[in-house]
């Protein structure tokens, strides 16, 4: 029996946009025709407008939404993708004068949170901000009790303005609810993170645009780990917002070194702020790193926009004055580009290559520990709770047990050798 032509294909749209004076309008645009791949659509054709603004009732000016129209029944398409937020009056003008559906840049982005959302934490934070943006977008038109007749007068206004009312309320109540199931989730993974163990492991984060490389670069650190790292590794693949959850694993060098690392959800420009807000307690792990290591596609021509948008979104989050390795990934793809190389605090590399993550173990070291201690402390059997401490928290070299108790040789943080000064025997610059 063959399979109906039509079965595997993908909704056609339109991706559109106005250019209102934004430097980097071409790759937004382009960035915006990824963003409907990436929501399993297609895009059939591509229009722009040149203008300074945009209109406050159509976003397009009016001979441009004609034209729209006419390219879509053309084109036997029936949704159009913006590239900007649209205000509800906005959408709502432009479906009634054309007959079309528009789908807003912010509105693309959600559906695609949405389908990548894996754990209850992303799923509720996902829910949480397409509700938000649902609520000012709800209007009478779109309820029942909206389409009576004429003849109704103002009883039937008021009837419609009561359900739109209602709506919201049942909107506003869910946010609320799933706020307050948030909470609890973000409770629970708290304890597996550093802030509730009180290690004093330093915490190295990556950041960076969705799709740099930043789950591969994890697991290429991973393969360096002491012990096997392979059931400890994450998702990647080569799709934007391919994971949405935070990932935080430890890695223990050959050497005895070792810190945490965590991998951060995406980030792309035009992000929504409600989505930005829900994503927080996520982002947390970047707040509380170290050291940040911002990885970028340097073989895409736009990766200085790219990292614009990084620190941009990072700075709404409060994420500021932390120490920052730039990370350029997939030097491998770029013309020309020597790798690994080392210039300052930039580190150009290929996450597939093993001498490349070696440059960058080289400098995350250099970073997180020019001023850790090798230091031996001799801690009396009367205190092997704090020898316990030191051994789950510390990065020991060894231990043996002497006749006056625990002797451990251990790399210390300035922190740690302040508050373990009494059993310090010696201490060396490692």
């Amino acid at each position: 029996m063959t399979e109906s032509k039509n079965t595997f294909e993908k909704t056609r749209v339109i991706v559109a946009g106005v250019s209102h004076l934004q430097p980097d309008f071409e790759y937004t645009m382009e960035e915006l025709a990824s963003l409907v791949e990436a929501n399993n659509m297609e895009v059939a054709d591509v229009i722009k407008q040149k203008a300074d603004t945009v209109s406050g009732a159509t976003y397009f000016g009016s001979g441009k939404v004609t034209e729209i129209k006419e390219i879509a029944n053309a084109d036997d398409v029936s949704i159009i993708v913006l590239n900007d937020e649209l205000t509800p009056s906005q959408i709502r003008n432009l479906e009634k004068e054309t007959k079309l559906s528009f789908m807003d840049r912010t509105e693309l982005i959600l559906q695609v949170f949405s389908t990548r959302a894996q754990t209850k934490q992303a799923k509720l934070q996902v829910e949480i901000a397409k509700l938000q943006y649902q609520l000012p977008r709800i209007h009478p038109s779109g309820n029942p009790l909206d389409q009576q007749s004429a003849s109704g007068g103002l009883a039937n206004r008021g009837a419609g303005e009561s359900k739109l009312e209602l709506d919201r309320r049942v909107i506003r109540k869910r946010i609320t609810a799933l706020r307050n199931e948030l909470k609890t989730v973000d409770k629970t993974v708290d304890v597996q993170s550093r802030r509730r163990t009180n290690t004093t492991l330093p915490l190295v984060s990556l950041v960076g645009y969705t799709n740099a490389g930043k789950s591969t670069t994890m697991n290429g650190l991973l393969n360096f780990n002491k012990e096997d790292s392979e059931d400890r590794k994450v998702f990647e693949k080569n799709m934007l917002f391919a994971t949405l959850d935070t990932s935080v694993r430890r890695i223990d060098l050959e050497d005895n070194t070792s810190f945490l690392l965590s991998d951060t959800v995406g980030f792309v420009s035009k992000l929504p702020h409600n989505l930005v807000e829900s994503f927080k307690t996520t982002l947390k792990e970047a707040q509380d790193a170290d050291v940040l290591i911002q990885v970028i596609d340097v073989s895409d021509e736009h990766w200085k926009n790219m990292l614009e948008v990084t620190e941009k979104t990072l700075k709404e989050i409060g994420v500021v004055g932390k120490p920052m390795i730039y990370a350029f990934n997939k030097a491998d793809l770029k013309a020309g580009q020597q790798f690994p190389t080392i210039e300052g605090d930039n580190v150009y590399y290929s996450a597939l290559d093993k001498k490349s993550i070696e440059t960058l173990i080289k400098v995350i070291k250099q970073k997180i520990f020019s001023n850790y201690k090798k230091t031996t402390l001799l801690i009396p059997y009367s205190d092997q709770k704090v020898a316990e401490e030191i051994m789950r928290n510390s990065q020991i070299i060894t231990k043996e047990f002497t006749n006056d108790g625990s002797l451990i040789i251990a790399n210390l943080s300035p922190e740690e050798l302040e508050k373990f000064n009494k059993y310090v025997e010696t201490e060396l610059s490692i």
